[in-house]
């Protein structure tokens, strides 16, 4: 009877160590991954619309456009009028809708510059025309993810040899390195800064925008 107690007397420390242990590794939570830290590609490819509604661009179809201008929360100014082109084309049943290059047109919609404490800046970007083939239709569309870009000079081996406007313009894609780090996409298409500082967008970053309303862009 001494001797079972004595047996049992000494396991307690052995189990207790156990349980603590496992209750150690319940109560834990795995640290979910930062915006910066997840990485995107944009298409290499041109892009295929939907053909329910022919000469169409429907609502919900995204497209990638390339920033003409350098956009930042620190100088930027609501109402703030901006230019980017198409990267790729746009393609529905076997033709192209939409040919890279062509311009769309926006405007800053809201501004949050970055404060000292715990402030991250903000732009929302609002895109309301695009020109295709030399007519200009409105749309509405927001943005939903951006790329960092090589730059046009460091992509332009990509791109081939005598390729026009178009062309060069969707050749470029290969050089598009990934999502653009310390940046994130807040309700409304607002992009914010994850550092607490200004979102800085320079020329050349590609924006990811969705349709919300249709655009008849072809007869």
């Amino acid at each position: 009877m001494n001797r079972s107690l004595t047996c049992a007397a000494a396991m307690l420390p052995i189990l207790f160590a156990s349980g603590y242990a496992c209750a150690t590794r319940d109560t834990s939570v795995a640290t979910p991954p930062r915006t910066s830290d997840v990485t995107s590609q944009a298409p290499s490819a041109p892009e295929t619309v939907p053909s329910a509604t022919r000469g169409s661009i429907p609502v919900g179809q995204e497209m990638d456009v390339r920033l003409s201008n350098t956009l930042s929360s620190e100088t930027a100014q609501p109402e703030q009028r901006f230019e980017a082109t198409t990267v790729v084309d746009l393609t529905q049943d076997g033709r192209v809708l939409v040919p890279a290059g062509s311009v769309v047109q926006g405007v800053v919609a809201d501004v949050d510059k970055a404060g000292r404490i715990d402030r991250d800046g903000a732009l929302t970007l609002a895109f309301d025309r695009i020109r295709v083939r030399g007519r200009e239709h409105e749309m509405r569309a927001t943005a939903t993810q951006v790329f960092e870009s090589k730059g046009i000079r460091a992509e332009a081996g990509t791109a081939g040899v005598g390729a026009g406007v178009g062309g060069i313009v969707g050749g470029l894609i290969g050089g598009v390195k990934g999502a653009i780090l310390g940046a994130a996409i807040g309700a409304g298409g607002a992009i914010a800064a994850t550092d607490g500082k200004d979102i800085q967008l320079p020329a050349g970053s590609i924006v990811r925008i969705r349709m919300d309303t249709p655009v008849r862009v072809a007869g």
